[in-house]
C-alpha cells in the first residue's frame, strides 16, 4: 500500500490545503493528514475542532486519514510505515524552508519528501492570512471550506 503524509497545523484549513491533499489522495493509496500539536503557540482552534474540520471537508476522499502528531514528523512516519511527506509549495520562499526540511527528514530516516506546486489561485493563501481578514470583516468565502467559514465566523465574532 502506498502511504502518504500531508503535514500542517490546519489552524484553520484553507481550499490551499484542500487542494494539496485531494490531489495526493489521487497518488496515494492512503494519505494521513497529520495535524501538528505546538504547545508554545495558541491557535483560534483546538486540535480537536480541527481534525473534526479537516474529517468533514475530506469525508469524500474514502483514503484520507486525519490524526494528531506531536513532535518529529518523521517519527509518526517510521510508526505508520509512511515513505513520503507531500507539501505544496506557494512562492520561492517556502521552498527555500522546505528543502531544509526534506533533506533534514530525509537524513533522519530516509523519508521522502514530495513538492506539489499550488494551484495558482492559491499562490498567497494561508492560515494567518485567513485568520486577518476575517477578523477585519473581510470576505473569506471563496478561500475556506463552507463549513470552515461557519466556525470561522462564530468563533471570531465570539472574541
Amino acid at each position: 500500500m502506498r502511504r502518504a503524509v500531508c503535514p500542517g497545523s490546519f489552524d484553520p484549513i484553507t481550499n490551499g490545503h484542500l487542494d494539496i491533499i485531494s490531489r495526493a489522495s489521487r497518488l496515494y493509496d492512503e494519505v494521513y493528514v497529520a495535524v501538528m500539536i505546538n504547545k508554545s503557540k495558541k491557535g483560534l482552534f483546538e486540535i480537536e475542532e480541527r481534525i473534526d474540520l479537516i474529517r468533514e471537508v475530506t469525508a469524500e476522499y474514502a483514503n484520507v486519514r486525519v490524526e494528531a502528531f506531536h513532535g518529529l514528523l518523521v517519527d509518526f512516519c517510521k510508526e505508520r510505515d509512511i515513505p513520503a511527506i507531500v507539501k505544496g509549495l506557494r512562492a520561492v520562499s517556502d521552498f527555500d524552508y522546505e528543502l531544509q526540511m526534506a533533506q533534514m527528514n530525509n537524513g533522519l530516516t530516509g523519508v521522502e519528501t514530495l513538492f506539489v506546486p499550488t494551484n495558482p489561485t492559491y499562490s498567497f493563501l494561508s492560515s494567518s492570512l485567513v485568520k486577518e481578514v476575517a477578523a477585519w470583516g473581510g470576505d473569506v468565502s471563496h478561500l475556506v471550506p463552507e463549513q470552515v467559514l461557519r466556525v470561522l465566523t462564530e468563533r471570531l465574532r465570539k472574541d
